[in-house]
């Protein structure tokens, strides 16, 4: 498929994602939502997926200037159809996706940018990168999943305090915050981003996979169903190529090489 607002490379088993919008610090519009959107549909056999962003930015948040109509996507009733149509279907793209996702952040992330990047499984950030959720300063509430996200991320107290205070968190803060896994100079956010995208992409698929939906369960489910859950995902993980060939690996003492079957 032809992208007009992202670009889409594939490397072997891991698919790069890159905003594409750098004049508007990748603002994201509708259509690139959308575009985000159709990439996680068209994963074919891509085992991870690396996100960044094009330029200085990694995503200033929605591109309040992009309805055709000539509304802003912030005024009565624009945002509302923009947020359900198109923007949080997206991020519910990245929360679900059954291959692990790494976002890379280059550099701002706020508003739906900060929920894109904290959709991901794990969150890269350079020096030069920071979270913002500044709708406060403009009567708006945070959006695209931003109030769960940020909450189960860090916590009530520091949740509030972003959304309520609009204060920017800079990287080194966001890793000690638990907002990122970790934050590397910015020259060499790129190198540790890809590095842990291609372990990811590597790695044993279907028991990747079994974990996120595990993760996710325990986030809200009860003791008993995750029980159940790890059971039922060790049974189906335990009967795959994978594990056969991480079992011989160990025996031999030698590296498993995974072929995401």
């Amino acid at each position: 498929m032809t992208y007009e607002t992202i670009k889409v490379e594939r490397e072997g088993p891991l698919m790069i994602l890159t905003l594409n919008k750098p004049d508007r610090l990748n603002a994201m519009a509708p259509q690139m939502a959308d575009e985000i959107g159709q990439a996680f549909y068209d994963l074919g056999d891509a085992r991870a997926v690396l996100i960044t962003g094009e330029g200085k930015g990694f995503c200033s948040g929605a591109d309040l200037s992009a309805r055709g109509d000539g509304s802003a996507l912030g005024s009565k009733g624009g945002s509302h159809e923009a947020l359900t149509m198109h923007y949080n279907p997206a991020i519910s793209q990245l929360i679900r996706a059954e291959v692990p996702v790494i976002c890379a952040v280059n550099g701002p992330a706020a508003g739906v940018g900060c929920s894109l990047a904290l959709a991901a499984d794990f969150t890269i950030v350079s020096t030069k990168a920071y979270f913002l959720q500044a709708f406060v300063n403009i009567g708006l509430v945070p959006d695209g999943g931003s109030t769960w996200l940020l909450t189960r991320a860090i916590g009530r107290a520091r949740a509030t305090r972003m959304m309520m205070l609009g204060e920017k968190i800079g990287g080194e803060q966001a890793e000690a915050w638990g907002l990122a896994y970790k934050c590397v100079e910015h020259d060499d956010l790129m190198t540790e981003a890809r590095a842990l995208a291609e372990k990811l992409a590597n790695g044993p698929t279907l028991a990747i996979r079994t974990m996120k939906r595990n993760i996710a369960l325990a986030a809200d489910g009860s003791l008993e169903q995750v029980f159940l859950a790890e059971a039922e995902g060790q049974r189906l993980a335990g009967a795959s190529q994978d594990a056969m060939e991480g079992g011989m690996a160990f025996l031999q003492k030698r590296k498993a090489e995974f072929k995401g079957q």
